[in-house]
């Protein structure tokens, strides 16, 4: 039996404060931001598939049970009772918490107090550029306060994460770019802006990454398969090859997000390169059944010391569970068979367990025994 007693969720998302009816709830399950095909449900999914097999159980029913069924029960206990019970059934005690997407979703201290957890924030940093920008009358000033802002949040948040690689690819030049160059970018961007507007400039993209690489703080970049509007071959990890070499020995660990399908590209990096982690993600979610064969994959090149869980949840409290489940199923499987066959020692299985559970994750973090938010 291997066991991970302690796990840390290195990256994932609050859940919605609301009720959800059918159709809200089967479009978190979904992969994108639009609805099923006429005529099909995204609970005939491998996802939906796992929460019919995990989320019942931790609501008082028998698992598998009918969507229908399940959502009635989940109204019955209102949203925050299923929620509490959820999170609190998934077995995760530490949750790191992007908080950079819109929407009624839950704060890390609100994760803490229903998941009875620890839980710190990430900060998104084209998020906070945006709100610098919202308040910044000229160039000089939103320059200004941008660097401030990213080394502000760097003394609270655990980490930065960054979309960079979904709005403009992950081929990022591996240097920064020029005073004068920022200086241009970010008067046609701010020009050309209205309050709220997205970041998508290449430039101060890039410059934003090389302010949070000057802070110290770990920097997560989303590669693989991830928010809906990507170009899947612009985030393939081996594009972050040149700027993994440049950021070397600088003393900021580049985590890889997601990944997948790149998964065995992201492990590749996490090889060569020692300040670079890649996270299993929410590919373990998406493959459901398949698990075991994803996290073996991974497990093929990536030194086992730079892996980290995670569940990329985001909506639903079933998605942490059913990134926690199949996370350890899939690690019970794998691990144990090569225990069962005599190419791993149990308790060489049970340390890389743990490893990839939590230990990495407190290392990379810096996390302590009692986080920054935690309930009572």
């Amino acid at each position: 039996m291997i066991d991970t007693p302690s796990l840390v969720d290195q990256y994932c998302h609050g859940v919605l404060r609301t009720e959800l009816g059918l159709g809200t709830f089967e479009a978190h399950l979904g992969r994108g931001d639009r609805p099923p095909a006429p005529g099909t449900t995204f609970f005939d999914t491998q996802t939906g598939f796992a929460v019919r097999r995990w989320c019942p159980p931790l609501l008082g029913l028998e698992p598998h049970c009918p969507p229908a069924r399940y959502l009635a029960r989940r109204r019955e206990l209102g949203v925050l009772e299923s929620g509490r019970r959820l999170l609190r059934g998934s077995g995760i005690t530490t949750y790191l918490v992007d908080t950079g997407l819109p929407g009624d979703l839950t704060a890390p201290h609100e994760m803490a107090s229903a998941g009875d957890a620890d839980a710190h924030e990430i900060i998104r940093l084209e998020l906070l550029a945006e709100q610098v920008a919202d308040t910044s009358g000229t160039v000089e000033s939103f320059l200004a306060n941008l660097s401030e802002s990213v080394h502000g949040a760097a003394a609270n948040a655990v980490a930065f994460t960054s979309v960079a690689g979904v709005r403009q690819g992950l081929a990022l030049a591996p240097q920064p770019p020029g005073p004068g160059e920022v200086r241009g970018a970010a008067a046609r961007w701010l020009a050309a802006r209205r309050v709220g507007g997205p970041l998508t400039d290449p430039v101060l993209l890039r410059h934003l990454l090389w302010i949070a690489v000057a802070s110290g703080r770990p920097l997560q970049l989303h590669a693989g398969l991830g928010e809906p509007g990507l170009r899947l071959d612009r985030t393939d990890p081996v594009l972050l090859t040149d700027f993994a070499r440049a950021t070397a020995g600088l003393g900021t660990d580049l985590i890889l997000l997601h990944g997948y399908p790149y998964h065995r590209h992201a492990a590749h990096l996490a090889g060569i390169f020692p300040h670079v982690y890649a996270d299993l993600g929410p590919a373990l979610a998406r493959t459901g059944a398949r698990a075991a064969a994803v996290l073996a994959e991974i497990l093929e090149l990536a030194p086992f010391g730079k892996l980290l869980f995670s569940s990329g949840a985001h909506g639903l409290p079933e998605l942490h569970v059913v990134g926690a489940r199949l996370f350890r199923e899939a690690l019970g499987q794998v691990l144990g068979g090569w225990v069962a066959e005599g190419a791993w020692s149990l308790a060489d299985a049970q340390r890389v367990a743990g490893m990839i559970g939590s230990v990495t994750a407190h290392r990379v973090y810096g996390l302590s025994g009692t986080g920054a938010a935690r309930s009572g």
